[in-house]
């Protein structure tokens, strides 16, 4: 690919807090940002050159805006993989490209595919009625956790198994097509991002360590807890996920690190990642100016890490105490322009480097 110039034109789709820091560092390197979305009043089309409103099915809009730019990317993985192929079929350049999304956007067919290219995932049913929930926890047992096959997120469309007694019901519940899982009894919960150029080009950055409340990340710290060999084994699974999917962009992938070192992914996101914000101020080039970089066909940047890091992310109230966080000398307030606060939503972050 020929790499974008400045002032060229890139098109994100989507309109939240990624896409909002996707366009601020596209305006960095030079570029215009043009949103697409189906939200009025976007967090990301706030602080980008132009914004479409529009249903993410309509191809006659899609067509209009691949016109209109000069590549096309996504700030969030439920982003129809119809919409990427209908961009390309309009003759826009679109990354990362629709294979990779529908994977994704499906839980079942993500773990198979993890098990497909050898990474390991704990045990997993389809599910599509109360049998199959049976049968499942008769195989799998319990605990276990029950999660819609596409659209959760944050701890959304999850129902927890604790005792076979739990599944009673639960999938009338759920209200969608499910996959069981198995539980996993880790030490801890990290992530690898990574990004791949055009040119096949990888860059990975250091592992993150991560902690969750109520299924939402709240904490992330590097260095993580983990012996290089457990790095390289990440960075291994990704360099394979990467490859495999001809992936351009940056891509993340979620792990549990079990009492023996090893590794079973969780799940992966095709796309810049809440835990790889410290990236803005703690390594050489950011998760968001990375995926630029990656998409423009511009060489990926160093990641160096440049301190001891931790990020807090604000949920909903949290994110009014901004007087008291601006005032701290140490910390790196980050705010997403969300007109309003609420229970689990990610309003801002917090980076802190030691």
């Amino acid at each position: 690919m020929k790499p974008l110039a400045p002032g060229d034109t890139i098109g994100i789709l989507g309109g939240g807090q990624l896409g909002r820091m996707l366009s601020i560092a596209a305006a960095q390197l030079g570029f215009d940002v043009a949103i697409f979305t189906d939200e009025p009043d976007s967090p990301a089309a706030r602080v980008s050159a132009r914004t479409t409103i529009g249903n993410y099915l309509d191809h006659a809009a899609l067509a209009d805006f691949a016109r209109r730019v000069d590549v096309v990317t996504t700030e969030f993985e439920n982003v129809p993989a119809e919409t990427a192929q209908a961009l390309i079929d309009a003759g826009a350049r679109v990354a990362p490209n629709p294979h990779a999304l529908a994977v994704a956007q499906d839980r079942f067919d993500e773990k198979s595919y993890f098990a497909s290219a050898g990474i390991a995932t704990p045990p997993f049913r389809a599910i599509a009625s109360q049998a199959d929930l049976d049968a499942a926890i008769a195989e799998i047992g319990a605990p276990a956790i029950l999660k819609t096959r596409r659209l959760g997120y944050d701890g959304r469309g999850q129902i927890r198994i604790k005792t076979e007694a739990d599944a009673n019901g639960a999938y009338e519940k759920l209200g969608a097509p499910g996959i069981l899982e198995g539980f996993c009894a880790f030490e801890r919960e990290v992530s690898i991002i990574a990004a791949r150029g055009w040119d096949g080009a990888i860059a990975f950055y250091d592992l993150n360590e991560n902690e969750h409340a109520g299924g939402i990340l709240s904490r992330t710290t590097l260095p993580a807890r983990v012996s290089a060999e457990v790095e390289s084994h990440a960075q291994d699974a990704a360099r394979r996920v990467l490859e495999a999917f001809d992936y351009v962009g940056v891509l993340t992938i979620e792990f549990f690190v079990m009492a023996d070192g090893s590794l079973i992914a969780n799940e992966m996101a095709p796309r810049v990642h809440n835990s790889g914000h410290w990236t803005i101020e703690g390594a050489l080039t950011s998760q968001f100016g990375q995926h630029i970089r990656a998409v423009a066909g511009w060489p990926l940047g160093p990641t160096t890490r440049v301190a001891a890091i931790e990020m807090l992310n604000l949920i909903g109230d949290e994110a009014n105490d901004w007087p008291a966080l601006a005032a701290d000398p140490d910390a790196r307030v980050h705010l997403y322009g969300k007109r309003s606060a609420r229970s689990g939503r990610k309003m801002g972050h917090v980076t802190k480097l030691r």
